[in-house]
């Protein structure tokens, strides 16, 4: 198995079907009630039923081309003109494939937009605002995806305000530059991802009320390298002013790298490019490194820089970096059912017995003991699910979850935490990476990883637990607040009984680690400080 190249073909085809251009309107025809004066700019969205849609707004001053390649975000500035916000801007520029068909939508360097989508109504009240960063290790993915279209989460969910952002990615958005001879004027390059949602959340913290949110009442989300970023961020001095309650799916603070490995990536490229100084890349086009980028697959990382980010992000937790944050964050039973899928059973079993090496290659000696007795004795392991298949899901997803679950609360802050179960009708998938996301927006008819669509009221009562957070702090329902008529009550994570919400799809209760055994405590808890990825 694996994707095609005839549905990568075909999805592309689907998205560009999608792609409009935003202009500036002049004569003064339009609607007035789809208008919405911000600080650069007036905004003219459109409207499907009851729901307003504003797509393709610019969150900064200048798009990071030219010149401002590889530099910090440039702020919005004031503006009085009247823009269309009828079409997603080009998104930023990728390698992408079918499995997140946002990828496939028509990219470019001028990248930096966001989207927003509220209820038509002229209600007083301010809102909570819910904002999506998405994910793609850091190399793919797109506001752009159906699946996190944000009209159908709207209509069910009319009490908040929602919107999603981009970031420059790959090459473009995480590649450190200040160690080559010319390289001193470009000291954020190596995380100026992260620092483009940091921009993105101040033009939204700015401009928000406009829209009806409370900017005071912001809750940032994200999957995977999206779920990094939220968790990343509450670590930025002076970012709690811009969010104030995280939801992380299926990512934590272990997809970064360490300045030494983020050297080595570049001075990777450099020689791929033949290359030498920042002067010379800057000659080539987008398509030149796009296409040099695959060399460095699932080593673009966010760097813990010790500058943007902290050298140890889970012990700046541990130490109440994020104690004023609430946290609820999670993951799924079979994660590394994605890469069966997209790669193939044959690849995917070749990728993570790499993984499995990288990671022993990394560690100590005594460690290296501990991974060899986790998968000698992993479960649920076979022809399609291997056991250093199993090594990924607990290295990479799993124990980082009960790290930082551990730390957040160690600090003194709160922490929720979760374990999705429901599986794909799709072979190889399992309850794979992603396959929660078309069930957290409200999009049952996105099955592509999911292959059918899972119970309708387990859904919504998922959905409106993830709200009540964005609203409360808190996710727990009580029966009446609950679509399926039954209290749920979230226990905080605490060390001494570890426990956790199970979203089986017919049975929404905790558990402790003691009854299920989410994480191989004594041979890979232990692994996360060394950040292994």
């Amino acid at each position: 198995m694996g994707i095609t190249s005839k549905q990568n073909q075909e999805a592309a085809a689907q998205m560009r079907a999608l792609y409009g251009e935003n202009h500036r309107i002049t004569d003064g025809n339009y609607d007035q009630s789809l208008a919405v004066k911000c600080i650069n700019g007036t905004f003219v969205g459109q409207k499907k039923g009851d729901v307003i849609a504003f797509r393709g707004i610019p969150f900064v001053g200048r798009q990071p081309v030219g010149e401002y390649r590889w530099k910090a975000p440039v702020p919005a500035v004031p503006d009085d003109g009247v823009y269309e916000a009828y079409y997603f801007g080009t998104v930023p520029c990728q390698n992408g494939d079918r499995t997140q068909i946002g990828s496939l939508y028509p990219s470019s360097e001028e990248c930096l937009y966001l989207n927003v989508w509220k209820r038509a109504d002229t209600g007083a009240e301010k809102k909570p605002v819910i904002v999506w960063i998405h994910g793609g290790a850091f190399e793919i993915g797109s506001t752009a995806e159906p699946r996190e279209e944000g009209i159908a989460y709207i209509q069910e969910n009319p009490d908040i305000v929602f919107a999603s952002l981009e970031y420059r990615l790959g090459v473009f958005g995480f590649l450190r530059l200040s160690h080559l001879p010319d390289g001193k004027d470009y000291p954020d390059a190596q995380n100026l991802g992260i620092l483009d949602q940091m921009q993105a959340l101040k033009w939204i913290h700015e401009n928000i009320a406009f829209f009806g949110g409370d900017p005071d009442n912001v809750t940032i989300i994200g999957e995977s390298a999206g779920a990094a970023s939220v968790t990343l961020l509450p670590l930025i001095e002076g970012s709690h002013r811009y969010f104030h309650r995280v939801i992380a799916q299926s990512g934590s603070p272990l997809f970064t790298r360490s300045t030494e490995e983020a050297i080595a990536c570049t001075n990777e490229l450099m020689e791929l490019l033949g290359c030498k100084t920042v002067a010379e890349l800057q000659k080539l086009d987008a398509a030149a490194l796009l296409k040099a980028s695959p060399a460095l697959a699932y080593r673009i990382w966010a760097e813990r820089d010790g500058k943007l980010l902290p050298s140890a992000p889970f012990a700046a937790y541990a130490n109440g970096a994020a104690k004023d944050i609430p946290l609820l964050m999670g993951c799924n039973k079979d994660e590394g059912g994605f890469l069966a899928f997209s790669m193939g059973v044959e690849g995917c079993t070749a990728f993570a017995a790499d993984f499995k090496a990288q990671t022993l290659q990394a560690l100590p000696e005594e460690n290296k003991t501990l991974v060899e007795s986790f998968c000698e004795n992993a479960k649920d392991v076979g022809p399609e699910y291997s056991r250093e298949l199993r090594l990924l899901d607990q290295a990479v997803f799993i124990a980082p979850l009960f790290r930082l679950s551990e730390n957040q609360t160690m600090g003194g802050g709160k922490a929720y935490a979760y374990f999705f179960t429901p599986e794909s009708s799709v072979p190889l998938m399992r309850c794979a990476h992603t396959s929660e996301i078309s069930t957290v927006f409200n999009h049952p008819e996105e099955t592509f990883m999911t292959g059918r669509q899972f119970d309708e009221t387990y859904s919504k009562t998922l959905r409106r637990m993830w709200i009540q957070f964005a609203k409360t702090g808190n996710p727990s329902l009580t029966a009446e607040q609950s679509p399926d008529g039954k209290a749920h009550e979230w226990p905080l994570y605490a060390p001494e009984n570890k426990q956790v919400m199970v979203f089986d799809e017919f049975n929404i209760h905790p558990e402790k680690q003691a009854e299920r055994q989410f994480v191989d405590w004594d041979n890979i808890y232990c692994q996360t400080k060394y950040y292994c990825i």
